[in-house]
């Protein structure tokens, strides 16, 4: 049954994922340098590694399914299939006309690239950690050295200036696990932290104002995002977008979003587009809403998501086909 469902998955998404992933593994291990990796990421010809890679995955998938399966719960199955193939017909159109396709996450490189590769981005960078920088695949997610040095920082203030403040790096995975709600696995993934931290304070508002203070003297800033206080030497999506748009050449930016943290990002753009969120704080009616350039979509998620990249792609007249 297991070796049934992963076949309808391939069939029903073109084999996309399976193909961006050999892609990829042929091309980080195949090649030496950003230039050949890309050579390599473009041939259709699969290599080596991008066999055993594809070996691992499905082996992998395989076992994980048999287990879900054998539980008898098809519903979990059942709606990440469902989600996967709401937004099939726009990741489809931008790949064919090799429209990059930037995700920008307030998560970490190491928990944001597995989804990267399954889509088959390829050498897209990705904007993480809520802006603080972007990343392109194997390139960076390793250097820690920004974060060091905001460690260093907060290390160098004050026992009793500091001391309310316990950052993510304060933190065992089991803590995080629990403040978050994340899974164990996944609270180590957002602990692998390249430019920002994240944590609670727990002392007095006045006793918060000093804090900040202190940190701005040093250069860095701080946001408040729900319970956590995050703080970075500065960078927003907005500012990786357009720094991307200047590296890539290109002219013009649609930016898709559905939380408070991606208002400036939408914005920015060229066309900015709402994304109807059922489960999260709504985004307030913004100006570029009047004028037409910011959009909301009607349908949420995946879905709304999809409908809204197709509708601006017939609307600025790019054929969805391949040539």
């Amino acid at each position: 049954a297991a070796g049934l469902v992963l076949v309808v998955l391939a069939m029903s998404t073109g084999a996309m994922h399976e193909d961006g992933l050999a892609d990829v593994a042929d091309g980080f291990w195949g090649g030496w340098d950003r230039d050949r990796r890309l050579d390599i990421m473009k041939d259709s010809r699969m290599g080596a590694y991008g066999a055993i890679a594809l070996v691992l995955s499905l082996g992998l998938r395989w076992q994980a399914l048999a287990l879900v399966l054998a539980g008898g719960t098809w519903a979990p199955l059942i709606a990440t299939a469902a989600l996967s193939r709401a937004a099939m017909p726009a990741l489809m159109a931008l790949k064919t006309q090799n429209i990059p396709l930037i995700l920008a996450s307030s998560k970490t490189a190491a928990e944001i690239m597995p989804l990267h590769a399954e889509l088959g981005l390829g050498d897209w960078p990705v904007i993480v950690e809520n802006g603080a920088q972007s990343v392109r695949p194997g390139a960076g997610s390793t250097d820690r050295s920004e974060y060091d040095r905001l460690r260093a920082i907060l290390a160098g203030l004050p026992p009793d200036l500091a001391g309310p403040y316990r950052g993510f790096g304060d933190m065992t995975d089991a803590e995080v696990a629990q403040i978050t709600g994340l899974s164990s696995e996944a609270a180590a993934l957002a602990r692998q932290r390249n430019f920002t931290e994240p944590g609670l304070w727990q002392g007095t508002d006045e006793g918060l104002t000093a804090f900040l203070d202190a940190l701005s003297e040093n250069g860095v800033t701080a946001r408040r995002g729900g319970r956590f206080l995050t703080l970075s030497f500065g960078g927003t999506k907005a500012g990786q977008m357009a720094a991307i748009m200047h590296d890539l050449d290109r002219d013009t930016a649609i930016a898709l979003g559905d939380a408070p943290n991606d208002i400036e990002m939408i914005e920015t753009a060229d066309h900015g587009v709402i994304i109807r969120n059922d489960h999260g704080k709504d985004i307030p009616p913004l100006p570029g809403e009047a004028e037409g350039r910011i959009t909301r979509s009607t349908l949420p998620g995946p879905q709304g998501w999809s409908a809204e990249v197709l509708r601006l792609l017939d609307t600025l007249g790019i054929d969805r086909r391949a040539d």
